[in-house]
């Protein structure tokens, strides 16, 4: 396995147990250029992955907590739709509500959280926000029960901002989960295995994203049958709850010494994550180009109702069905990188990914109204951004050092959401200005100049 991108060993903590499992079967060569090449006598694939018991656990976790992330937004909707929205009432801005509260916390905390992440228990931050946005949702219940018929002085159903701060508080809890699963994986999993997790981990993430999409309304209507007005809050809060309890077996190996809880300055800390990404090039440009692949996938879930509406199959309010599509297409692309991905450096895998997006993208500008050459672009599209999103990963993950991960997943987390926020105000006015296939050429073209860059930056690392 090649490795393009070696963090200097200075600034690597001192490796827990688990760091040395399983690296018996390894021998360590060099290349022309001298990095270091491993080559395993065992192939690293998911299965083995799952052997560890930790990260096992922590994926358990994943699963049950994705399940409710992506789910909630469709209880929310649908919590709506049934109790406030009138007859004949269009639903888009009680929606937008909803989507701005539930926006908001990603933007303002993501970089906090990673802050007070890196001085916290990583177990305890994962388990806490699970079973706190358990709770959360299992009282919405209860919360329109209590504020039935009220109204506010200035006309607002009461109820109605209840559910707006719940999904307020939900999403605030999430942004310090994701920065504490991510430097979580790197605590449980050996450095030679994190490709592989890393692969478990989208193709898990684009799975219940096919979920909810695909089976979210479906599975909140049978729930409700199961338990009549409870059984939807009982879905979504249950899995948070088990995400949380399945939680509390796993042992990231931290001791309070690594908790850096010393100097504690919220401001300096952003800005040493900042200064750290600023000075670590490679780093630096795998975020760039996950920021870049994450706004072509905005830009695409906001083109996606067009999309729908101009192919005659199906209708606008089908758009969920392309975007099943395409993460189907990502979860298989995660899928492709956990068997071959230790075949070339990272750098070459998101290479090919950024050519293949690119490819893909074009192919869909210009069958954009044919369903069977569209689906195949779009999950081509898939396929490929997982080729390059789970390697640029992988590079943060090994490259940063324990004391700062939290730090830099919580700066990737804000400048992630933030990229995901803006193509979603900004791609439906493109479309409406420039029309939808020049849209979708500008973000092929993106996806090929982002990927053109940060091999360019890596090439030019390794060559000085």
């Amino acid at each position: 396995m090649t490795h393009l991108f070696d963090p200097p060993t200075p600034n690597l903590p001192e490796p827990h147990d688990s760091d040395h499992a399983d690296t018996h079967g390894k021998t360590d060569t060099h290349g022309n250029n001298g990095e270091v090449l491993e080559t395993p006598d065992i192939p690293i694939d998911s299965k083995s992955v799952l052997r560890n018991p930790n990260f096992l656990s922590l994926w358990s976790g994943q699963v049950f907590s994705q399940i409710a992330d992506k789910i909630f937004l469709v209880l929310v909707i649908a919590i709506v739709s049934t109790q406030f929205q009138n007859e004949g009432e269009t639903i888009s801005g009680w929606v937008s509500a909803v989507m701005v509260s539930f926006t908001i916390p990603a933007i303002l905390f993501g970089s906090i959280a990673g802050v007070y992440v890196d001085r916290w228990n990583k177990k305890t931050v994962l388990v806490s926000s699970n079973i706190l946005r358990g709770v959360l949702v299992l009282s919405i219940p209860l919360l329109l029960w209590v504020t039935k018929n009220s109204v506010l002085p200035w006309g607002a159903p009461t109820g109605f901002w209840g559910l707006l701060c719940i999904t307020f508080l939900v999403s605030t809890f999430t942004q310090f989960f994701t920065p504490a699963e991510q430097s979580a994986i790197a605590l449980v999993v050996e450095k030679p295995k994190l490709l592989a997790a890393n692969s478990l981990y989208t193709t898990t993430i684009m799975a219940a994203l096919i979920l909810g999409f695909a089976l979210g309304e479906p599975l909140l209507a049978l729930s409700d049958h199961l338990w009549h007005n409870v059984g939807q809050e009982i879905l979504v809060g249950g899995s948070y709850l088990i995400a949380g309890i399945i939680l509390l077996i796993l042992k990231t190996g931290e001791t309070k010494e690594d908790l850096h809880r010393d100097s504690f300055h919220l401001w300096n800390d952003i800005k040493e994550g900042l200064q750290y990404l600023k000075h670590k090039k490679t780093s630096l440009s795998a975020l760039i180009q996950l920021i870049c692949t994450f706004s072509i996938i905005a830009a695409l879930t906001v083109l996606a109702v067009r999309l729908a509406e101009v192919m005659p199959e199906i209708k606008s309010e089908q758009f969920g069905f392309l975007l099943a599509v395409a993460s189907l297409g990502m979860a298989i692309g995660a899928g492709v990188v956990a068997k071959l991905g230790d075949r070339c450096s990272r750098q070459m895998l998101a290479l090919i990914g950024s050519i293949g997006m690119a490819v893909f993208l074009g192919m869909l500008a210009i069958y954009s109204d044919r369903f069977g050459l569209g689906l195949i672009a779009i999950a081509g599209t898939g396929l490929f951004a997982g080729l390059s999103v789970i390697p640029m990963q992988t590079v943060i993950q090994e490259e940063t050092p324990e004391d700062m991960r939290g730090k830099v997943f919580g700066l990737q987390n804000n400048a992630v959401n933030i990229a995901l926020s803006l193509p979603l105000s900004v791609a439906g006015i493109a479309e409406s200005y420039f029309g939808l296939q020049k849209v979708i050429f500008a973000l092929s073209a993106i996806a090929l100049a982002t990927g053109l860059l940060a091999w360019y930056i890596a090439r030019q690392l390794v060559e000085s």
